[in-house]
């Protein structure tokens, strides 16, 4: 099963790495806030980052701050087109759908929807 990872970057300004692993990469989404049920977060698509970030905490090369692990877990794709994807995460803190859409260019728009127990 894939893994994926949110991370608290605190540089340029505090905000939250979103990472799923896909093939050798991880593709890498800018949160503005960290995940929360029903809250519609902003996200900025990044460059796709190394897998060592699925289990790395500590200071980023280039003075560029640290990151710490916010949650981490493993996931299933439940769709995954060009401008809108879906997971199901199951993580140390989240249990649920992430849906990401394509607002336009880079940004994205990130919800979060819990699973009923």
């Amino acid at each position: 099963m894939p893994r994926y990872a949110i991370l608290e970057h605190d540089y340029p300004v505090v905000h939250w790495d979103f990472l799923l692993e896909a093939d050798q990469v991880l593709q890498t989404w800018r949160l503005a806030a960290p995940p929360a049920v029903g809250q519609v977060i902003s996200a900025v698509s990044l460059p796709a980052h190394r897998r060592l970030y699925l289990d790395y905490e500590g200071p980023v090369s280039g003075n560029r701050g640290q990151v710490v692990r916010w949650d981490a877990g493993v996931f299933t794709w439940l769709s995954r087109e060009q401008d809108r994807l879906a997971v199901q995460l199951d993580g140390h803190r989240l249990h649920g759908m992430a849906a990401l859409e394509r607002v336009q260019d880079d940004a994205w728009s990130f919800l979060f929807t819990p699973s009923e127990k």
